[in-house]
């Protein structure tokens, strides 16, 4: 014979489980990112919800109908209205639950998908807007086709601030997000750039939105980039490591513990993006882009080196030597790549060091400083700097070489980062053209 409290009980779970059913899912707020190409809406819903989403024009709209769910709050203010869309709406709806309407200020082709807890996350319902081209090939084709074909053009230098929009990175023991940090460094380090006669500097990401791994080594390859530098902040689960550290790909996978790590925390973000690596590439596009990859990992660890040797002036280096691992964001078969660790985000101090607008100006110059002594070794042709270089000789100083070439001792400091007159025997100088 059952004990009427056993019975109690039972019943008690049914009811709960009962109520937690026709309850549904709770729409408990909504963010938006604004990219250049499209606009990212991230729901956070207490559950999985069934939803149907469909288009209406004159006036472009978005329609999301949920299934046995509800939002807690209204969706009002200018939070809701970035990018492309321009208003929030929501109402009860008779036959499935609640209808959202998303205002648009364009056409976009919409997309949408669920994503499971991650960290911090909880469930999150994606619509992505992608924004429709305008104007045919042919007419890109002809305006590609009015730059002179012997002009001499300045090198291109993407940069890549780590994470961003639904993804912050690592977060520091004083709630710094890595995210915010390397977008700051990367400005820097744009800035220093774009005055740099014969070079020019393209961010990947020029604000706090996410964009896929894969999708920015193709704005890199868009803009015909000479080089990819991604700008991030270290973390591990050692609050006591600390230090600088270059990465540059490895095809046979990650070179230690450490580097697996990291490979494995910054892939992940893909999924945090709602983006999954797996179905990207099959078998032979893998192999053939492994086999026209190996120079440029070559040339890569080159510009590792000379990058990781002018970041021991701003900070300690975690690693002696180049590491390599296999981040997805330095896959590109034709540009010299390089992750740039700045420091540990996850040490007190040297999360303090990253907070630090000086700090952050140093390593951006360490990093052209290493940039700058690539290209004086591997010439680009076609290209400014391409032009006149100067090994310098045994007896030589920057004033002879500035009268020698007829230019500035001023323009010749600049062109070349020179903080000091002091030259080193074999060094080469970038001569400033005019």
């Amino acid at each position: 014979m059952k004990k009427p409290g056993n019975s109690l009980i039972l019943i008690l779970f049914a009811l709960f489980f009962t109520s937690a059913a026709s309850a549904g899912s709770l729409v408990r707020d909504a963010r938006l990112w604004s990219a250049p190409d499209h606009t990212r809406i991230v729901f956070d819903i207490s559950a999985p919800v069934q939803h149907k989403l469909f288009s209406l024009s004159k006036p472009n709209r978005i329609v999301v109908d949920l299934h046995n769910a509800k939002l807690s709050k209204q969706l009002i203010g200018p939070e809701y209205s970035k990018g492309v869309v321009s208003r929030i709406r929501s109402a009860k709806h008779k036959k499935t639950g609640t209808r959202i309407v998303l205002d648009l200020s364009a056409d976009v082709k919409p997309k949408s998908f669920l994503l499971k807890p991650h960290k911090s996350y909880g469930h999150r319902l994606v619509i992505d807007l992608q924004k429709k081209k305008v104007g045919s090939k042919a007419a890109i084709a002809r305006k590609a086709t009015t730059i002179k074909k012997n002009q001499q053009r300045d090198l291109v230098i993407a940069i890549d601030a780590g994470h961003g929009g639904e993804d912050p990175g690592a977060i520091g023991h004083r709630g710094t997000r890595e995210k915010d940090v390397v977008m700051a460094i990367s400005r820097k380090l744009q800035h220093l750039i774009s005055r740099q006669r014969g070079m020019r500097a393209v961010m990947v990401r020029d604000s706090d939105y996410y964009i896929g791994l894969r999708k920015r080594v193709e704005i890199a390859r868009k803009h015909k980039a000479d080089m990819f530098i991604s700008i991030h902040a270290d973390a591990f689960h050692n609050k006591n490591a600390k230090g600088a550290s270059v990465y540059a790909l490895s095809q046979r996978g990650a070179s230690n513990e450490t580097a697996r790590w990291l490979a494995e925390s910054e892939n992940a973000s893909d999924f945090i993006g709602g983006v999954s690596l797996e179905d990207k590439d099959d078998l032979l596009a893998s192999v053939l882009l492994d086999l026209s990859m190996n120079g440029k990992v070559e040339a890569s660890l080159e510009l590792g080196d000379y990058v990781l040797s002018e970041l021991k002036s701003v900070n300690r280096v975690h690693k002696r030597n180049v590491g390599q691992a296999g981040f997805a964001v330095l896959k590109s078969p034709d540009i010299p790549s390089i992750l740039v660790e700045t420091a540990f985000i996850s040490n007190p101090s040297e999360e303090k060091k990253l907070r630090s607008a000086r700090y952050q100006q140093r390593m951006a110059e360490s990093i052209l400083r290493g940039v700058r002594t690539y290209f004086s070794r591997n010439e680009v042709p076609g290209t400014l700097l391409a032009q006149r270089r100067h090994v310098i000789a045994r007896g030589e100083n920057l004033s002879v070489i500035a009268d020698q070439y007829n230019v500035s001792l001023k323009a010749l400091r600049s062109q070349n980062a020179l903080k000091s007159d002091r030259l080193r025997v074999g060094e080469v100088l970038l001569i400033p053209g005019g």
